[in-house]
């Protein structure tokens, strides 16, 4: 096991996609997708504990258009084309134009294999309209899995105020802990991207886990993980592999990393096998302005604070603190190499 600290707040219970679970959870995808997220909504179909409601979309690794049309093209592809794919925010809370890294995931998001569009369409609602329905159709039984931009969450929170409370749980990727940002040094992608957003749905009192690219730059698939994975006999494995090319060059010239970091694999398991992480519990504050804007920061809880501060008053969330590199990268792997 890979960690971060040597003390934690250990695990939260729970099974992965062994039969274990009394109920497949039921999952909406907030995304931007994006290779990553690709891979991460492939392995959310090959795994029979997650019944996944529908997909919500944002911009972040493509522009939001483009992350629809992905997101139906997914589901096409894994013959779940009755699944909702409802198109969310285009830009920030605050507006402006947003960042798109489109020199991370190519021009169509998807490495430049530029695939024949979707024959099925985006429904009529708004995705933070899709997200509040869901959670009030079956409260307390969904889980958002948030793999790009906290708008579409933040919305649905100014939306309905009682959704924070009954949403089960939102899993972020999202900002870095204690560790380097990806867009500078003081910011993670997602976060940056609406910083408002972010800190709108940290306070929320929603039962929040954040898996920080602290956490997610420690799982990698190597150059030996990847040819595994093409010439395996996974459903999806060639198409995947295909997306990854594109991906796995701008990590070695940005990271000097000869493979691919799973940002939002490792979010996804974080979903049905939490036992492989261990957390902390902390109110999360985002900043919005200067030259840390993005940047997350947790009180941990060391320190009795003379007077109140920005972060007094907020419910805490939990952060993932360790992570069982190996536990974490078999399980990709087996629903990823799944016939």
């Amino acid at each position: 096991m890979a960690t971060l600290a040597t003390h934690s707040h250990g695990a939260v219970n729970g099974n992965g996609c062994d039969g274990m679970l009394p109920h497949p959870e039921k999952l909406i995808i907030d995304t931007d997708p994006g290779i990553d997220d690709s891979m991460a909504i492939m392995m959310a179909f090959q795994c029979p504990q997650v019944e996944v409601l529908g997909f919500t979309t944002t911009f972040g690794n493509v522009a939001t258009k483009d992350a629809t049309q992905n997101a139906l093209l997914l589901c096409e592809i894994a013959g779940r084309q009755n699944l909702p794919v409802a198109e969310g925010s285009p830009e920030p809370l605050k507006g402006g134009e947003p960042r798109v890294a489109d020199f991370v995931h190519g021009k169509d998001g998807l490495g430049n294999i530029f695939l024949s569009p979707p024959t099925t369409k985006k429904i009529e609602k708004s995705a933070s309209e899709f997200l509040v329905e869901k959670v009030s159709e079956y409260p307390g039984e969904v889980t958002v899995l948030a793999l790009g931009p906290l708008t579409n969450l933040a919305l649905a929170i100014k939306r309905d105020s009682s959704f924070a409370s009954k949403v089960k749980r939102i899993v972020v990727l999202g900002g870095s802990f204690f560790a380097l940002g990806n867009v500078n040094p003081a910011a993670e992608a997602n976060i940056y991207n609406d910083p408002e957003a972010a800190d709108i749905v940290f306070t929320s009192g929603a039962n929040i886990v954040v898996v920080g690219i602290n956490i997610t730059t420690q799982v990698r698939l190597t150059d030996a993980d990847l040819l595994e994975l093409k010439e395996s006999s996974g459903k999806h494995a060639s198409l995947l592999s295909d997306m990854c090319k594109f991906y796995r060059d701008w990590h070695v010239k940005s990271d000097g990393v000869h493979g691919i970091f799973l940002h939002d694999p490792v979010s996804f398991v974080a979903v049905v096998r939490p036992d492989l992480f261990t957390y902390k519990k902390g109110v999360v504050r985002v900043e919005t302005q200067g030259i840390c804007t993005g940047h997350t920061l947790m009180d941990q809880g060391l320190k009795q604070w003379n007077s109140s501060n920005p972060w007094t008053g907020y419910s805490p969330v939990s952060v993932a603190w360790t992570v069982d590199v190996e536990g974490v990268l078999n399980y990709v792997r087996e629903l990823l190499m799944k016939p």
